[in-house]
């Protein structure tokens, strides 16, 4: 099989802080290391991450947001971040 049948998509969603960014960006730059290619969409991606954040009330409506439309449209979803950790 080709390096590129073999290589798993990945769609990424940040939300939050400053601290979620640069949380975000040390996640993708993990991902990129160990082979994932990283993508624009839910649907064409094997699995969603979505960084969320918990502290703040807006931001938690739109991590569940997110969460929830990351769900409909792919079904796979890896939650990370502040409010993951609740």
């Amino acid at each position: 099989m080709s390096q590129a049948a073999q290589t798993q998509k990945i769609g990424f969603v940040s939300l939050g802080c400053p601290k979620a960014l640069v949380d975000s960006e040390r996640i993708l730059t993990q991902l990129k290391v160990e082979g994932y290619e990283i993508v624009p969409s839910y649907d064409a991606a094997d699995a969603v991450v979505v960084n969320t954040c918990g502290f703040i009330d807006s931001a938690v409506q739109e991590s569940l947001d997110a969460i929830g439309e990351a769900l409909h449209e792919n079904g796979k979803v890896i939650v990370t971040g502040c409010l993951g950790k609740r």
